[in-house]
């Protein structure tokens, strides 16, 4: 038998500047991303990352993790990593995001499929998928769109 290491990113082992952050919206999910995520030493520029942020009852997010990096423009995830850290971690919900580091946030077709495969494991555990959502091109102006929610594109059903 093999004992792994799994590491979820908790709040008691971040700043308490993110303790309790309420994320409602797409947006607010992007500001998150780009605060503390993106410079994560689990995240790695230039290729797809996965990422879950647990989410509580009253929609806080209590600890995050990059759980899957990929290629230039391929991931492998599999709803039972999805969940076992959200089980691990108590979470009532999950917010799904990864990055296209083509800077094109529209979701392609395995994306979508991703999505509605995390729906159903998620509705079986009875832990919500909250959104999607893909970032973009991270540099662009406040202005310009960055990222993409599927929950808004009607994907959610």
């Amino acid at each position: 038998m093999t004992i792994s290491e799994y590491h979820c990113v908790a709040l008691r082992e971040q700043a308490m500047t993110i303790a309790g952050r309420l994320v409602e919206t797409p947006d607010k999910v992007f500001d998150f991303f780009q605060s503390e995520m993106r410079s994560s030493p689990r995240f790695t520029p230039g290729v797809e990352n996965f990422c879950v942020l647990h989410i509580n009852t009253r929609r806080r997010i209590t600890g995050w993790m990059v759980l899957s990096t990929g290629t230039l423009d391929t991931l492998l995830v599999h709803p039972r990593e999805v969940f076992r850290a959200a089980i691990v971690a108590n979470s009532a919900a999950v917010i799904l995001l990864h990055n296209h580091p083509s800077c094109d946030p529209c979701p392609s077709e395995a994306d979508i499929k991703v999505t509605r495969d995390m729906i159903r494991a998620g509705q079986l555990l009875r832990i919500e998928v909250l959104d999607h959502v893909i970032i973009g091109d991270m540099l662009l102006p406040e202005a310009s769109r960055q990222w993409c929610s599927l929950r808004e594109l009607g994907y959610f059903f």
